[in-house]
């Protein structure tokens, strides 16, 4: 996230000093790929020293200005706890977790990352049979070191539509899935957190292609994204047209669903069928 923000606050003060790449570049013997490398949030660790020539090259001479330019990329340096699951993460998803005011989710055959319960989560990793034993249990550490940015003092606030095909599927088995739905119950109940359900008598809905999460951030330099999750691959979109896009089938989506005081009625009905069927 402050790499992100680092950046767009380079490109305006770049803009703002009225130069282009190829000027910077030339002035600072620099090639060009170097300045892009750097706008396009393409740097790992941010040099100090190239920031303040920067700064100097695009005439920022406020003290205050300066300084809260080199503290940003000195806090963009600074590595995140999720940086311990390197094996695990595939993209920065903690990190703008850790960031977001809002998280809104649309999820269609399993129950959110950040709300799901240990074994659960231990149920599907192990469905794939090609993660060995220790894999498992690193991935589910850090689905569970995830989920503490809901409980903390300032808490994101997470928006949850979930099809009911996620609530049916028997994950784990009966057990597993009672105490799942229990937990999903409980923390739907905090302040913090919405979870509507979308029923099977809906019928099709706007989300039926695929699930997605939009995250919202407080403050102009960090406007949404959307995270799409393949097989394959992570994919953040950031264009303002993409996540318009995403937002309007959101809204359509949460339209078509039960409502919030509905839903947890529902996943009550649930969790209670689920228990005679154990008796």
């Amino acid at each position: 996230m402050r790499r992100r923000r680092l950046s767009a606050e380079l490109i305006r003060l770049r803009e703002q000093a009225g130069l282009t790449h190829d000027e910077v570049a030339r002035r600072l013997e620099w090639s060009r790929g170097r300045l892009t490398h750097m706008e396009q949030n393409k740097w790992v660790l941010p040099d100090i020293g190239n920031i303040r020539l920067l700064l100097d090259l695009y005439r920022v001479t406020d003290v205050t200005v300066r300084e809260a330019i080199l503290d940003l990329a000195r806090q963009a340096r600074e590595r995140g706890w999720w940086t311990k699951y390197k094996d695990v993460f595939g993209g920065s998803l903690p990190g703008f977790e850790a960031e977001a005011t809002q998280i809104r989710t649309v999820e269609l055959v399993t129950i959110p990352g950040l709300l799901q319960t240990a074994d659960y989560a231990t149920a599907i990793f192990q469905a794939g049979q090609v993660l060995d034993q220790e894999s498992v249990r690193r991935r589910v550490e850090a689905r569970l070191a995830r989920q503490t940015i809901l409980t903390r003092d300032d808490p994101p606030q997470l928006w949850a539509v979930i099809d009911e095909a996620a609530l049916r599927k028997m994950v784990g088995g009966p057990k597993v899935m009672a105490e799942q739905l229990s937990h999903l119950a409980d923390m739907a109940a905090r302040s913090n957190i919405a979870v509507q359900v979308i029923t099977d008598s809906t019928g099709a809905h706007a989300a039926m292609g695929s699930g997605f999460v939009i995250l919202d951030f407080a403050g102009d330099l960090d406007p949404s994204i959307v995270y799409l999750e393949t097989p394959t691959d992570n994919l953040f979109l950031e264009r303002p047209e993409e996540v318009q896009a995403y937002t309007l089938t959101f809204d359509r989506v949460i339209a078509a669903a039960l409502t919030v005081e509905q839903s947890v009625r529902y996943i009550a009905e649930l969790v209670d069928l689920l228990g005679q069927e154990q008796e």
